[in-house]
């Protein structure tokens, strides 16, 4: 098993090996094909007892029907979805795998993951983030019933880094694939997608398949630089997360959002492309508030210390004046120095370009619309 997934990691860093394709002239190599509907089932029983663990349908009598997902191919507009959708089987029943199997899956792809980036960090060949479904759970939420798969996302970084992760559904990853064949035609062309099937959407042979696909998909849209950069792949990585920490965050779930604020600012450090001009500004100013709130003034004011660095001379950015304020008051709180960053709030303040007392960075997360 170690050395089959070690093979395909190697693949999907270098493109090599069968089912190759080019996406344009500035395409890099991609790996195999991701059209798995007329592939055999070969090495399916082993890996179903591997790294991938998911449910089955309980009551075979819904396994004919057409699940929720499929029904309705383009559900509600991302901003109007429910918070829950996104949130994974904890906010509607779902099926689980037994944890002992997800659990030895997650840290049979950790272990195997950071052992191949200490190996080819240091070679010429380029780094990109590396995909795996690790569960697959079947969700009920009447009156819809779909598949929610979590994939586990590792980029280049340190060996004990714990991959991020993400869990989306079956239209999530359709409506990112309809967004980027309306915007990039040539490179999409090569680019293929799980068919949609109207039976038997909930066996495991097809949560199998289907599991594998996506992986390959995400290697491929990785691939291309155009596509890699485009702002529909990296909504569909931070935007859900970010706004589900936001909203913990503004109702008082500090430490359920603190996970949340950290798995998105790690998403964004792999992906490597900003995923919009004030999103990590966000994300360390949602983490500041948690461990504040949680008596982690240390942290806190790190997290500050990181936004202000970003910001640089950035004046007269609205995040500005709220970090300087939480630095000051968390560095006289720990004892610190907190004159540079008193002088500099006080400049602003004299030059009318934030009020006295700025906006905390608590009212700033409950302000920001994010789009």
């Amino acid at each position: 098993m170690a050395s089959r997934l070690l093979h395909r990691l190697r693949h999907a860093l270098t493109g090599d090996g069968p089912g190759e394709a080019a996406a344009g002239p500035e395409a890099e190599q991609f790996p195999e094909s991701s059209e798995l509907e007329d592939d055999d089932a070969e090495g399916l029983s082993s890996r179903l007892s591997g790294t991938l663990s998911f449910t089955s349908a309980e009551d075979d009598e819904d396994q004919d029907d057409e699940d929720d997902e499929e029904a309705d191919p383009d559900p509600l507009p991302d901003g109007d979805r429910e918070a829950g959708e996104d949130a994974g089987p904890s906010c509607a029943h779902a099926e689980r795998s037994p944890p002992p199997d997800g659990q030895r899956g997650s840290q049979l792809l950790t272990r195997q993951l950071q052992d191949f980036w200490k190996k080819s960090r240091n070679t010429l060949v380029p780094q990109r983030l590396l995909f795996e479904v690790t569960s697959a759970n079947v969700v009920k939420d009447p009156p819809s019933k779909y598949v929610l798969y979590t994939l586990a996302v590792m980029g280049p970084g340190p060996p004990g880094r714990q991959p991020a992760q993400i869990s989306r559904r079956y239209s999530d990853f359709e409506r990112l694939h309809r967004n980027l064949q309306r915007q990039f035609r040539g490179p999409m062309a090569a680019i293929s997608f799980p068919r949609k099937r109207l039976r038997r959407n909930f066996t495991a042979e097809t949560i199998a398949r289907r599991s594998r696909a996506f992986e390959q998909f995400l290697g491929h849209l990785q691939a291309v630089p155009e596509l890699r950069q485009a702002p529909d792949l990296q909504d569909f990585f931070v935007l859900p997360e970010l706004r589900r920490a936001q909203s913990l965050t503004c109702t008082g779930l500090y430490r359920e959002a603190l996970a949340l604020w950290a798995n998105a600012w790690q998403l964004q450090a792999q992906l490597g492309v900003p995923s919009g001009p004030d999103r990590p500004l966000l994300t360390l100013a949602g983490l500041a508030v948690c461990h504040q709130e949680l008596e982690d003034p240390g942290e806190a004011r790190a997290c500050c210390e990181k936004a202000l660095q970003l910001l640089g001379d950035k004046s007269p950015h609205p995040f500005l004046a709220p970090f300087l304020e939480a630095h000051v008051r968390l560095s006289w709180h720990l004892g610190l120095d907190k004159h540079q960053s008193e002088a500099q709030l006080q400049a602003l303040q004299e030059a009318g370009l934030t009020p006295t007392p700025p906006p905390s960075l608590k009212e700033l997360l409950i302000k920001e619309v994010l789009d």
